[in-house]
């Protein structure tokens, strides 16, 4: 029996979660949303602050859902990298604090493997397989041709979905953050705004939002400019058929290229529901396993740091108490610290 309790704080989430052999006996998220909302986007040093203030608080709840102690944990896991900087330090030093205290080994996870692992609590992943990484802070589709084995074969050259969504939700008045209201306005709008999409090499697998996104910001600016009325729902509809649409096509087209066996979606924009509508419309009969995550673990959470340290803790992939974080963690780095 091995018990991983694992703990998350790469961005605004301050999660601790606990598994027992892979069953989730407590999964606790305190979530920042609220005091961040205001400014439009993560700050950094809020976040921070409020990791150190969630912590303790996040980690007593987790115990008292597995009714277990300190002592009862095999192993403590904790996100090391990517993320903000302060926010990653906070996880990291409770975690190497609980390790030292109790004995136990201490062990790096990438916050991006967890991701894609969380889809484990849906079903078995089935190898080879696509996964398809859209979030915030990252856009990147992945082979792995194994358990752990990642290679990055495209990635946004620029800014990552998920922070274009935000951005472009910020010009529209909408909320932070900005997936959920530009998909909720996207059903009711129609494609009538003209954005561009990258001229990427045709063979390429990466991805590019900076452009979609400034072109959104500049357009929105001319309309009031002009004292012309900027239709909410369509330009929602328009701006994400454009973004979603990119990230489509390319793994439509690395599934066929790889001939993979499975396709996952994996981070917060995998909540998305034009973006899982038309990855299962689009491979529907192509042989190829889905797997959807559910909403609860596309979101930043510890459950997925928890299911990705059970991989990791029978090859002992253990770190020394002197490790540090790491804001720009490549995946297929992830034994490498």
């Amino acid at each position: 029996m091995t018990r991983i309790l694992a703990i998350e704080s790469s961005c605004d989430e301050t999660a601790v979660a606990i598994t027992e052999d892979g069953r989730l006996l407590a999964n606790v998220v305190a979530t920042q949303i609220a005091v961040h909302e205001k400014y439009g986007g993560v700050m950094p040093e809020i976040a921070s602050r409020l990791h150190v203030e969630n912590i303790s608080v996040c980690l007593k709840e987790s115990l008292r859902q597995a009714n277990l102690t300190f002592d009862d944990i095999d192993a403590f896991a904790v996100t090391r990298g990517p993320g903000l900087i302060g926010c990653l330090h906070v996880g990291l030093q409770a975690a190497k604090t609980l390790a030292l205290l109790y004995k136990k080994p201490l062990i790096p996870v990438h916050h991006l493997a967890g991701h894609i692992y969380a889809n484990e609590f849906v079903g078995e992943l089935q190898y080879p397989l696509l996964c398809v990484v859209v979030s915030g802070g990252n856009s990147e589709l992945i082979i792995m041709r194994g358990d752990l084995d990642f290679e990055i074969i495209g990635e946004t050259r620029d800014d990552a979905i998920g922070e274009s969504f935000d951005k472009v939700a910020r010009v529209l008045g909408l909320p932070y953050p900005g997936g959920l209201p530009i998909d909720q306005h996207a059903k009711l709008g129609k494609h009538t705004y003209d954005l561009p999409k990258p001229h990427l090499d045709k063979d390429s697998y990466d991805l590019s939002y900076s452009g979609l996104k400034t072109s959104v910001i500049n357009l929105v600016n001319s309309l009031k400019m002009k004292g012309e009325p900027v239709r909410l729902d369509d330009m929602c509809r328009s701006f994400e058929d454009v973004a979603v649409g990119m990230v489509v096509e390319k793994a439509i087209k690395a599934a066929k290229d790889f001939n993979v066996k499975q396709v996952v979606l994996a981070g917060g924009v995998s909540a998305n529901s034009y973006l899982r509508d038309e990855i299962t419309s689009k491979l529907k009969d192509s042989g190829m396993n889905i797997i959807i995550p559910p909403l609860w673990c596309t979101g930043d959470n510890a459950a997925m740091i928890a299911k990705t340290a059970e991989h990791l803790y029978p090859r002992k992939v253990f770190a020394p108490l002197t490790l540090g974080v790491d804001p720009n963690w490549r995946i297929t780095d992830w034994d490498k610290f």
